[in-house]
């Protein structure tokens, strides 16, 4: 809405700064002159015990010499009672005595009937808070006592009562002169179908009214006091003045303390938002009987960056906060997001207030997790991923979930956050796993730990395994793997899985291997993951280790097509490798009472074709089979295992 010309110059000259300033602040008598409009005052903005804060009065200025905030009225009510600039206008505009501009007659035809219901609602609010004074309300009186609200409590938020008579209301408003037409429109009377007189919509209710930002009673919410009443709560239909979908129970004051450096406290419902405001957590607001909606959540995040959703500690209040995130998912930005705080099982804010005090739901509040953890655990929790299909599905869902925010940058980080989350949750159920990949059982053992020892042999299979440092050449190809990653962490990603399929027999090693592929999804802070993990000694000696140093991905680092065939290459050999331990592991325990000269001989030259298996291709016949990997294989090798497992399938059928 555009304001004519002149308007706001006119607002401010009919507005005291002083006056508007020293609704919120306590003068400092010894510094502050009034007569010459010189006012000071510690600042409203920032904590602090000196008057720092200056008012000059008669330019309509203020500036804090401590946190440097400046401005005008209009900003002043903007900035202490978190509002906009219209409404700010409007409100300085009111108390000045200045109508606001309307668009055109209809719009003030529509201004001038919402302030004759604005009255009517007033009126309204006065007679049921009359009525909680009353004999016949000695029993609400001593429930709301129950509840651990004093007279103080029930005056501060104008708490009431609606007599059980159908025209208790009607019949009163009627003596004030208020037109049937008016309460019909204000929503406190109902038109009958039956062709009598328009009747009370709260009867025998306990009374909480709805304000809106401006402090104008717009609704209100009856708690019904028959359990057997159809409707526990009850609130006002939407009418000019009301739209529940568009304003929030104890908005105006949870604002003020919001700008006052509260954070914002979404309760369920009316008793929970007093009974948290009286206990000192003043910034505390509710959706009025609905679902939290997007016009709320925009609400929220005016009044808070981060607004605290406290929720019941039931299954329903965790549904509750899981439609919350699919509404708020699309609409979050950088900057603004929602936590949540979980009750104890079984309670609510109230309930934890008079069980425990303020002290236990401080620190639930402190402890409030982010919205990526509870969106995490709605995807997880009660569900079990033991399998390929499980995961993917898991991951897929996951994916969608996180498409729905609009922020690019917003939507990385989710990403990345999750897939930590992901890591974490398959890296710890995921047992060591050692064999061929061909279908047979793993041998299980604890992720990072050194292979277990492996005992002597009797007779033919003492050749085999006593040949060769086999540990040694292990962490040798682990190390070469690990390093050209580093060389190129562009790559990391994929070889993913390979990589956390990837036995280590050296602790530092695992422990690289996770920071890599922590670091995965953000190559720019791979190398300072790696010195994390291990050290930046631990990093300069494994690069600089001889058999690391010559490989020429490392020689000449940044080239990601070298590092791709190197890691391919060397996760090919230690997949060969592992192959090779379970065939032979099978044909041993398969032949172990077939033991002769001839079987020994043909494990003996297994363990050395094991030994020759892998290695560089400076033997062998120069030909090569790749790998679907990229990996390159050589022939000679293969045609040499190929005839080895002849022999030991022969003798097994010998057998």
């Amino acid at each position: 809405m555009s304001l004519p010309p002149g308007f706001l110059d006119e607002l401010r000259n009919r507005t005291s700064l002083s006056h508007v300033a020293g609704r919120k602040l306590l003068w400092d008598k010894r510094k502050s002159n009034p007569g010459k409009g010189d006012l000071w005052a510690p600042c409203p903005f920032h904590h602090e015990k000196t008057a720092s804060f200056h008012v000059d009065d008669r330019k309509g200025y203020y500036y804090c010499f401590g946190c440097h905030a400046k401005g005008d009225a209009i900003s002043f009510v903007r900035e202490t009672e978190n509002v906009g600039f219209m409404e700010a206008v409007e409100i300085l505009a009111q108390e000045a005595g200045m109508e606001m501009p309307a668009r055109d007659p209809k719009a003030q035809e529509k201004a001038d009937e919402r302030t004759q219901l604005a009255e009517v609602m007033e009126q309204a609010v006065q007679f049921y808070r009359l009525q909680l004074k009353t004999r016949a309300a000695e029993e609400v009186r001593a429930y709301l006592a129950r509840r651990g609200l004093d007279a103080a409590a029930l005056d501060r938020f104008e708490i009431g009562f609606a007599p059980p008579g159908w025209e208790s209301l009607r019949e009163h408003m009627a003596g004030k002169g208020v037109s049937p037409d008016l309460l019909l429109a204000a929503g406190l009377v109902k038109q009958s179908d039956k062709g009598r007189a328009p009747y009370d919509v709260f009867r025998n209710r306990i009374m909480f009214p709805i304000r809106d930002g401006r402090r104008r009673a717009i609704a209100f919410g009856g708690r019904a006091m028959d359990p057997n009443d159809n409707a526990k709560y009850l609130n006002s239909p939407e009418t000019l003045l009301f739209d529940k979908s568009r304003n929030l129970y104890n908005m105006a004051p949870a604002r003020e303390a919001c700008g006052r450096g509260g954070r914002l406290i979404v309760a369920e419902g009316y008793m929970d938002v007093i009974a948290l405001s009286e206990a000192g957590f003043a910034s505390s607001v509710a959706p009025l009987g609905t679902a939290v909606t997007e016009a709320q959540l925009h609400l929220m995040w005016r009044m808070s960056d981060e607004p605290v959703i406290a929720l019941d500690g039931d299954k329903a209040g965790l549904r509750a906060a899981y439609r919350v995130i699919d509404l708020a998912l699309p609409l979050m930005e950088a900057g603004q997001s929602l936590r949540f705080a979980v009750m104890p099982e079984g309670k609510d804010p109230d309930d934890l207030l008079r069980s425990e005090g303020p002290e236990a739901v401080a620190k639930v509040l402190d402890e409030a997790i982010p919205m990526v953890a509870l969106l995490w655990r709605q995807e997880t929790e009660g569900k079990v991923f033991d399998s390929p299909e499980r995961k993917a599905a898991l991951d897929k869902s996951l994916r969608a979930r996180i498409a729905q925010i609009k922020d690019p940058g917003l939507r990385r980080h989710y990403g990345e956050e999750i897939k930590e989350l992901r890591w974490q949750l398959f890296r710890a159920r995921r047992p060591q796993q050692q064999g061929s990949g061909q279908g047979r059982p793993f041998q299980k053992r604890a992720w990072g730990a050194p292979p277990p020892p492996q005992p002597p042999s009797p007779t033919a299979k003492a050749s085999f395994l006593a040949t060769g440092d086999e540990a040694a050449e292990q962490r040798l190809r682990e190390a070469v793997i690990l390093a050209a990653v580093l060389s190129a962490p562009g790559i990391a990603l994929e070889f993913e899985h390979q990589l956390e399929d990837m036995p280590c027999s050296d602790p530092d090693h695992a422990a690289l291997r996770d920071a890599i592929l922590r670091a995965a999804a953000d190559p720019d802070r791979m190398n300072d993951a790696a010195i994390e993990a291990i050290g930046p000694g631990g990093l300069e000696t494994l690069l600089g280790a001889r058999h690391v140093a010559v490989i020429p991905c490392i020689r000449a680092p940044g080239n990601p097509e070298t590092a791709r065939l190197t890691v391919a290459e060397e996760l090919a050999k230690l997949e060969a490798r592992r192959g090779w331990q379970a065939e032979l592991k099978e044909a041993e325990e398969d032949l172990e009472d077939l033991a002769d000269e001839a079987l020994t001989w043909r494990l003996r030259e297994a363990s050395i074709a094991r030994a020759r298996a892998g290695k560089l291709n400076d033997e062998g016949s120069g030909e090569y089979e790749v790998a679907p990997n990229g990996a390159h294989l050589d022939r000679d090798e293969l045609k040499r295992r190929d005839s080895l497992f002849a022999s030991i399938k022969f003798e097994k059928g010998r057998k």
